[in-house]
C-alpha cells in the first residue's frame, strides 16, 4: 500500500465552491480499454443509493463487490470496482445538488479541546511529510483546505498501516511485519466500527478527528475505507492470485480505494470537458498502476515471506512456477514473463495520464511527480536485467531531480476543451 496516497484528483478552489459545482456534469459513460473490458454499457451516473448522514454532508454508498450465497462473485473484478467508481461519482453529485456551496468549516470536536483540531491537522501533516516527502511537497501548491483534507486522508490511513517497521505501508508488511500479531481480523473489524464513529462525527483520538472534520466538509464516503480494511483482510488469508483478476481487486483494495478517498477533496478543473466518473477512472488507473509496480519491484521481498503476488495462470503460461521464484532464478523465460507484467503496469499509467491534465491547476504537479518517479522504477528493474529478487529497484536521487521539472511541466499543460471520455 505504500503508493496508495500518489493520486488525488482536486476539486477546484473550495474557498468559493462554484469552479466545483461547474466541474460536474450529467452523462453516461462507457469505459473500454483492454483491461477495462466488458463494463456496463451507458450506465446512469446518478444511480446508486445511500442515506445522508453527517448532517446532510455524507451519503454511505454501498459497495457493489460482493458475492452470491455460494461464495461466488457473478461479475469479473474490474465490472465490480468500476460500479464503485460510478457510485462514487455519483455521490459527488449528489452532494452538489443539495447544496448550493461547497461551504468549509471546522465544527467537529477533537477530543479534549476544539483547539486542537488545526494540532491534529498539523500532526497528520508531519506524518505524510515524513513517509511521502515528494507527494508532500507537491501538496504545498495546493489550497490550505484542499492541503490539510488530504493530510487528514494520509494521517488515518498512515495511523493504522505504518507500524513499527517505519518501513513502506503495504498491506502484505503489515501483516508480515513485527506487529503481525496485533493486526487480527478482531483488530481489524475494531478499526471498521471506529470509521463509523469518525464518520459520524465522533473521533476517537487527534488524527480521527482531523478526518471527521475534513469529510463534515467534503463528500467523502466511507466506503473506499472499509474496502481498504477488506484488502488487509485478503492479506490475512491469501498468498496466491490464481489469475489477474483477482490481483486485479486486491490492488483496489490496498491503492485504487485512497484514489477514490482522494477525489472528492481534491476536484477538476472548471474547464475540463471531461466526466466526473471518466476522471475517477483515472485516478483508479494509477492507483492500479501503482500498486502493480510495487509487487513487481518487490516480488523477492514477498517470497521470503512466502508470498506470490503474481497471477499464477499468467505463470504457469510462461512455464514457471513458484519454485521458480522462491529460488530467485533470472532465466529468459522469467525475463518474457516480466517484460507481458511491466507492460501491463504501464498501459494503466497511461490510463492515469489521460485524467491528470483534467485536474486543477493547483493539483496537477503532486499527481504527476508521483506518477512520473513511480513509472521509472519500472525502468529500473528492466535496468537490473528483470532481476526482482535480490536487487531492489529505485529511483536515484539525481533522476528525481531531473524528473521533478518534467513533471511540472507537465502539470502547466491545461485541461482539454473538447468533450473527452479519457477511453
Amino acid at each position: 500500500m505504500s503508493v496508495a496516497l500518489l493520486w488525488v484528483v482536486s476539486p477546484c478552489e473550495v474557498s468559493n465552491g462554484t469552479g466545483f459545482l461547474e466541474s460536474v456534469r450529467e452523462g453516461n459513460r462507457f469505459f473500454d480499454s483492454s483491461r477495462h473490458r466488458n463494463l456496463v454499457s451507458n450506465e446512469r451516473i446518478n444511480r446508486g443509493g445511500g442515506k445522508q448522514t453527517n448532517n446532510g454532508r455524507k451519503f454511505s454508498v454501498q459497495s457493489a463487490i460482493v458475492a452470491t450465497p455460494s461464495g461466488e462473485r457473478t461479475m469479473t473484478s474490474e465490472q465490480m470496482v468500476y460500479d464503485v467508481v460510478l457510485r462514487q461519482a455519483a455521490l459527488v453529485k449528489r452532494q452538489l445538488r443539495s447544496t448550493d456551496e461547497l461551504e468549509v468549516k471546522s465544527d467537529i470536536p477533537v477530543p479534549g479541546n476544539l483547539g486542537l483540531l488545526s494540532e491534529a491537522y498539523d500532526r497528520c501533516g508531519e506524518v505524510c511529510a515524513e513517509y511521502a516527502k515528494t507527494f508532500n511537497l507537491g501538496t504545498m501548491l495546493m489550497t490550505p483546505e484542499r492541503r490539510r483534507a488530504i493530510w487528514a486522508i494520509y494521517g488515518e490511513v498512515s495511523s493504522h498501516l505504518i507500524t513499527d517497521t517505519h518501513t513502506n505501508m503495504r498491506t502484505d508488511e503489515l501483516v508480515d511485519g513485527p506487529n503481525a500479531s496485533y493486526i487480527t481480523p478482531a483488530a481489524l473489524d475494531r478499526w471498521e466500527d471506529r470509521l463509523e464513529d469518525v464518520f459520524n462525527g465522533r473521533p476517537f483520538d487527534m488524527l480521527d478527528g482531523a478526518l471527521s472534520d475534513t469529510v463534515s466538509n467534503f463528500p467523502v464516503d466511507i466506503q473506499p475505507f472499509r474496502d481498504m480494511i477488506e484488502g488487509m483482510r485478503m492479506d490475512l488469508r491469501k498468498s496466491r492470485y490464481k489469475n489477474f483478476d483477482e490481483l486485479y481487486l486486491y490492488c483496489y483494495y490496498v491503492a485504487g480505494t485512497v484514489a477514490l478517498m482522494s477525489v472528492p477533496i481534491m476536484g477538476i478543473a472548471p474547464e475540463s470537458k471531461a466526466t466526473t466518473e471518466s476522471v475517477y477512472n483515472a485516478a483508479l488507473a494509477l492507483g492500479i498502476a501503482n500498486q502493480l509496480t510495487n509487487i513487481l519491484r518487490d516480488v523477492g521481498e514477498d517470497a521470503r515471506r512466502g508470498r506470490v503476488y503474481l497471477p499464477q495462470d499468467e505463470l504457469a503460461q510462461a512455464g514457471l512456477s513458484d519454485e521458480d521464484i522462491f529460488a530467485g532464478r533470472v532465466t529468459d523465460k522469467w525475463r518474457i514473463f516480466m517484460k507481458k507484467q511491466i507492460h501491463r503496469a504501464r498501459k494503466f499509467f497511461d490510463d492515469a495520464e489521460k485524467g491528470v491534465t483534467e485536474l486543477s491547476a493547483a493539483s496537477r504537479f503532486p499527481v504527476w511527480a508521483s506518477l512520473v518517479l513511480y513509472r521509472k522504477i519500472l525502468d529500473e528493474i528492466e535496468a537490473n536485467d528483470y532481476n526482482n529478487f535480490t536487487r531492489r529497484a529505485y529511483v536515484s536521487k539525481s533522476k528525481k531531480l531531473i524528473a521533478l521539472p518534467i513533471a511540472y511541466a507537465k502539470s502547466l499543460v491545461p485541461p482539454t476543451r473538447t468533450i473527452s471520455l479519457l477511453s
